[in-house]
This record gives structure tokens, C-alpha cells and sequence, in this order.
């Protein structure tokens, strides 16, 4: 199903079969997946400097939390969404209100965040 406004997503996530499927998702929903990162060194330096809409981010990367990514998406003001297994338990403080996703997560769950983070825009 292809939108009318593609989003560029950056993906942050270090399983390769969840990030090949989170794009595939995303593709499929009618977005744009820029880039995806699977070690903490590069989603930072991505956040930094690519040039992004959205990302999803798994917060556990290989023992490593992604949480100094969101703060520089937050610096950036680009939306993001969390994904973990622990759902919005999995979060610190200063991040409880951010939208996390429990994997496994439907493909209808992923719309909908992205929706809530473009409500002016037709997806």
C-alpha cells in the first residue's frame, strides 16, 4: 500500500533479519529506508548526519542502549519510534512518553506511530 509522502527512515536495529523485515515493511508501506544501522557508532553518526524524516530504534544494540541516538534525533527534531521487547517498560527517564513499539510489533502498529508523528501529512 503506497502513501501519497514518502518518509525517509533511518533504521536502527542490530538483528538482520528484524531490520531486513522492518524495511521490507517499510518499502511496502510506501516509505523510503535512507540508511540502517546496527552498531551504536554508526545510528550516531547517521542521526547526525543523514538526512531523515523518521527512524525506528531498537533500544538494545548488541548490549549497548540507544538512547544517545534519540537524544540527537530529539536535538535534530526528528521523530522516532521505539522498538523493544519490553514495550514502554524498556524505557529510562526522560524517554517514557516517546511511542515504543513491544516486538514482536504488526505492521499496522508501525503505521500508526508514524502516523502520530506526521499528523499533518497524508500517509
Amino acid at each position: 500500500m503506497a502513501n501519497q509522502t514518502a518518509i525517509r527512515i533511518l533504521i536502527v536495529e542490530d538483528e538482520y533479519l528484524v531490520a531486513l523485515h522492518l524495511e521490507d515493511l517499510l518499502t511496502e508501506m510506501g516509505h523510503r529506508v535512507l540508511s540502517s544501522a546496527s552498531r551504536i557508532n554508526e545510528a550516531l553518526h547517521l542521526a547526525r548526519t543523514c538526512e531523515i524524516d523518521f527512524a525506528v530504534l531498537d533500544v538494545n544494540l548488541s548490549g549497548t542502549q540507544s538512547f544517545t541516538v534519540a537524544q540527537v534525533l530529539r536535538e535534530r527534531g526528528i521523530p522516532f519510534v521505539f522498538a523493544t521487547g519490553y514495550g514502554s517498560d524498556g524505557l529510562i527517564d526522560g524517554y517514557h512518553h516517546e511511542t515504543a513499539l513491544r516486538k514482536p510489533y504488526e505492521a499496522g502498529e508501525l503505521a500508526g506511530a508514524i502516523a502520530r508523528a506526521f499528523p499533518s501529512i497524508t500517509l
